[in-house]
């Protein structure tokens, strides 16, 4: 593989013109694709194969036209201090609401409070539903606008009003400044690493026109395939993330070749044979990481996956065509100010210059085992709280208190009970019953009977008459776990009462989908954990040829992607720290979150572990002995993995400030993940198992040996193929370092 990179890099930096046209022709086509194509239609949530899903999917069988996708508004009022909505004033601006939204253009129905009996007990809040003939994405500003101002209406009269539900809901994106934000840390840690404007610049420029290049991808197919908005936000972040670091690590082995006294496309080529070998595996394992997610069987996180996966996956040919490319049009830009002069001091210089990487590898060689324990000892620790993980999905409860439907929300849940807010949704299928009214009422009362449930609401059946629907209002929160305790509950004494009623029912709605989704993800975590772990281990193993490296990788892996969960739990479910992060409301985590933490951290660790331990093997390949090629490597590389680790830092953190609670806690989970995988586990765990290991850290027995391909990512054949330089050519391209090349 080195030797069939090596050539690709030399063909892209002689060709560059052609290369760099190529990829911006394929952009513009992609662009103007994206344009055409129309824009995905929402299709929601859905997970095949639990109770609430099957539930839901009845309900539309048996309720066609029901319009269960339809947006609704859920109209929150609240009287003055001291007065009740049932005041003769506070009526009428209620009932001159409702009739004013019911007389939108799109609007089906709107449900007065006060003939609803949608009124607190005290009389202090009451609430208005809202319903519409279209979903949330095809409301028009108008429809919007009407409802509005009939809200304003009702607030002019001295009412709180609040809006709940999807027709107004607010529209977070992720954050807006995030990409910025992150772009400009990485160009700050570029420039420090590099001292140079050109480099530090490359790896941005190439970076933006693959992330460009994968979302425009992304909407082209859109509707075809059903991507979401979120879909491209996570191609965004992993896109720009790894196409910034992959990059960084072609420019920097290019320098270090163009130190060693080899012509620019010379240095290129190895640089795309070496590192550009390592780019290739650390990009598959992020694939694999991703592609697994389809393992879960969530359609959202399988698509979410695919699309982040393509988009990591143009990183790498991008990082392998264009960098070597760009490079051609100004190959001494890129160097350091010192190795422009080409002074033989300054050669001299870098050839002896002990960097922070070799001391700090020295310290971790002569004192591996306290570091072991250290690392070890601190990660564990900060993964404790993972034993209290509790997930959930994040509702209107999760949002700042300073949009309209987090204050919906408190306003039910103070005037009607915290349960308010989580319905019950029972759906009995009374199809063969010879009386299905009276079914319907037995399994009603028989539910209302159950501890933990305040009320029902009076069926509603579908025009055969053989399908009813009804709302059972827990006592507590949607998030409580006496909430999941009574949802088990019913469906535990679900055999007997179908038996007595003669006709079979189920739970779901938004509070039973959550419980549904939290326990789907909780079972397919080992599965997938296995499948992706497995892959990579199997990967890894050819491309270190070890057994106790792939293995080592593992473990760390474990250790990292714990101690982000641990510090996802103590945050955004403990609260600790959540204030400093704008977390306006703690709760459980994600569903999802456990699952899509452990993907898409494996791939990021197994970057930084192919890029540190491939400079450390390819040092041991070329004769040194295993604690010194532990040093060597550190010094090649770890200036570059602390700065491939900082720019991604960087760019997860920029999605801390998102509006949105999903992207909100997987820009944290990911960005305190890299650090810790990243400072802990690679740069210390992972030296000090190698000095522990020595020589056995590379054994591998002869037979598989044998059986592995070799695909040479040390570029140990390239060592031994690749002339050394011999001073200037004919060739304009290789030219030698003393030489000025012109800008063209």
């Amino acid at each position: 593989m080195a030797t069939v990179l090596y050539h690709l890099g030399r063909v892209s930096f002689r060709w560059r013109w052609f290369v760099t046209l190529l990829w911006v022709a394929v952009l513009g086509a992609a662009g103007f694709a994206a344009s055409k194509a129309p824009a995905a239609a929402d299709e929601g949530f859905t997970m095949p194969g639990i109770e609430s899903q099957k539930a839901f999917d009845l309900l539309e069988q048996r309720f066609p036209g029901s319009a269960a996708d339809a947006a609704s508004a859920r109209i929150v009022f609240v009287a003055p201090s001291g007065e009740k909505v049932t005041a003769s004033g506070n009526r009428r601006a209620v009932e001159h609401l409702v009739d004013e939204a019911a007389d939108g253009s799109q609007v089906a129905g709107a449900v007065d409070p006060f003939q609803a009996k949608a009124v607190s007990k005290d009389g202090t809040t009451a609430y208005a539903t809202v319903s519409f003939k279209t979903g949330a994405a095809e409301l028009t500003e108008g429809s919007k606008e009407h409802l509005e101002r009939a809200i304003d209406g009702a607030r002019d009269a001295g009412l709180t009003v609040e809006v709940g539900g999807d027709a107004l809901a607010t529209r977070p994106s992720a954050g807006g400044t995030a990409e910025v934000t992150g772009i400009a840390v990485a160009a700050l840690v570029l420039l420090i690493t590099f001292g140079s404007m050109a480099a530090a610049g490359l790896p941005l420029l190439t970076a933006v026109l693959g992330v460009g290049l994968g979302m425009a991808g992304i909407m082209t197919v859109s509707e075809a395939f059903g991507l979401s908005e979120s879909t491209g936000t996570l191609a965004t972040m992993l896109g720009l993330a790894c196409g910034i670091d992959y990059a960084l690590f072609v420019v920097s082995r290019y320098r270090e070749e163009r130190a060693k006294g080899h012509t620019p496309r010379e240095a290129a080529g190895l640089a795309a044979g070496t590192a550009g070998s390592a780019v290739v595996f650390a990009g598959l394992t992020v694939v694999i990481a991703l592609a697994g997610l389809s393992v879960v069987g969530v359609p959202l996180l399988t698509k979410m996956g695919l699309a982040a996966a393509a988009t990591v996956l143009v990183a790498v040919l991008v990082c392998l065509t264009l960098v070597p490319a760009v490079l051609g049009f100004w190959p001494n830009a890129v160097l350091s100010r010192g190795a422009r002069r080409n002074s033989p001091r300054h050669r001299r210089k870098q050839r002896n210059e002990d960097s922070g990487g070799s001391r700090w590898a020295r310290i971790v060689v002569r004192h591996p085992l306290p570091v072991l324990l250290l690392g070890v000892v601190g990660l564990g620790a900060v993964a404790t709280p993972v034993t209290d993980l509790r997930l959930g999905m994040p509702g209107d409860e999760a949002k700042p208190t300073s949009t309209t439907e987090r204050r919906a929300y408190d306003a039910l849940a103070e005037g009607f009970g915290p349960g308010f807010n989580g319905p019950l949704t029972i759906v009995v299928d009374a199809q063969g019953s010879a009386d299905p009214k009276a079914a319907v009422a037995t399994i009603a009362k028989d539910v209302q009977a159950t501890d933990g449930v305040v009320s029902v609401s009076p069926a509603r059946f579908d025009s055969a008459g053989d399908t009813a629907v009804f709302s059972a209002v827990p006592s507590t929160a949607p998030t409580d776990e006496k909430t999941k305790d009574l949802v088990t509950t019913i469906r535990d004494e679900r055999p007997g009462i179908e038996s007595k009623a003669g006709a079979s029912f189920e739970v779901t709605g938004k509070t039973a989908l959550d419980i549904d989704v939290a326990e789907k993800v909780q079972a397919s975590l080992m599965p997938y954990l296995a499948v992706v772990v497995g892959l990579a281990i199997v990967l890894l193993l050819v491309v270190f040829r070890s057994l106790l490296v792939p293995v080592k990788a593992a473990f760390g892996f474990l250790l990292s992607v714990l101690a982000a969960l641990g510090s996802v739990v103590l945050v955004f479910q403990h609260g600790h720290g959540a204030d400093l992060l704008g977390v306006q409301s703690t709760g459980p985590i994600m569903s999802m979150m456990p699952i899509f933490l452990v993907g898409i951290v494996f791939g990021l660790a197994m970057d930084y572990e192919v890029f540190l331990v491939s400079r450390v093997r390819e040092s041991y390949v070329h004769g040194h002995a295993a604690k010194t090629a532990i040093v060597s490597g550190f010094k090649h590389s770890a200036r570059v993995v602390v700065a491939a680790a900082l720019i991604m830092m960087a760019v997860f953190s920029g999605f801390v400030g998102a509006g949105e609670s999903m992207i909100k806690m997987i820009g944290f989970g990911l960005a305190i993940a890299v650090l810790f995988d990243a400072f802990v586990v690679r740069m210390a765990i992972v030296p000090a198992v190698l000095s522990l290991l020595g020589d056995r850290a590379w054994y591998l027995p002869r037979w598989l040996d044998r059986l592995l391909p070799d695909i040479d990512v040390e570029g140990e054949k390239l060592s031994r193929e690749v002339p050394a330089p011999t001073g200037p050519t004919a060739d304009p391209d290789d030219r030698p370092l003393a030489e000025p090349v012109p800008i063209r």
